[in-house]
């Protein structure tokens, strides 16, 4: 069995996959913190294995920039190998004061500029949010590990280099946190499927101060992130 972006055999993928952009993120995590991990797929590059954490299969796939990367392989995940649970792991700008670089955000809701909704023929707005399901482990393995998140309501934008500096201003006005490039999508084709999705985001990047995560404080949270994802995962 394969697809358009995946190689994987039927039964190679877990019921539960993490979900970074970079694929070598995806390598990191399955040589670092993955039993037996095993690689399913190395179409496009877009690297995807499948471990056990903690004696639990675990899969992550890496998923590329942007709500159309994501679309593709967060849809045949669900349809294609029976995902049940998808966890994005990435990287966020903060919009506000309080939200600092490295702290973890996690979107309960996925405000977007895209259009990515007309796919599903909604006759209306559509508010794309995480599972519950998914929040409550969240809220367990946070207990369990001491990492904490911040959580609110985030956007996923289409465009990274805006010609309107201030552009974030409007979004921050009415209460988002942070922006990032895909949970819109992935929370979408999770709710038409009937399957449960999550994103959590390390911020890299911060809009009122100008900063920018250095390369080492980007993998020491990141990896506080994946500790975080993974316990989430095996709850």
């Amino acid at each position: 069995m394969s697809t358009h972006v995946n190689a994987a055999k039927s039964g190679e993928i877990a019921k539960t996959v993490l979900l970074p952009g970079d694929p070598l993120r995806a390598k990191f995590i399955a040589e670092n913190y993955l039993e037996d991990a095993f690689c399913y797929s190395e179409i496009r590059n877009m690297l995807g294995f499948t471990g056990k954490y903690k004696g639990v299969p675990v899969s992550v796939q890496g998923t590329g920039m942007g709500m159309p990367s994501m679309g593709i392989y967060s849809w045949e995940l669900i349809t294609e190998y029976g995902v049940e649970n998808l966890i994005r792991i990435g990287t966020a700008g903060s919009f506000h004061e309080d939200i600092d670089i490295g702290d973890i955000v996690v979107g309960i809701a996925a405000s977007t500029d895209s259009n990515y909704i007309h796919a599903f023929d909604v006759p209306g707005n559509y508010a794309p949010c995480a599972s519950y399901e998914l929040i409550t482990k969240l809220e367990a393995a946070s207990e369990a590990t001491g990492h904490k998140f911040k959580a609110g309501n985030i956007v996923s934008c289409d465009v990274f280099y805006e010609t309107n500096p201030d552009w974030w201003k409007r979004w921050k006005n009415m209460g988002v946190l942070a922006v990032e490039m895909e949970a819109a999508a992935l929370y979408m084709n999770a709710a038409y499927n009937r399957v449960n999705a999550l994103a959590m985001m390390s911020i890299s990047d911060h809009f009122v101060t100008g900063e920018k995560a250095t390369v080492q404080q980007r993998q020491q949270e990141f990896t506080k992130m994946m500790e975080l994802a993974l316990e989430t995962a095996i709850r």
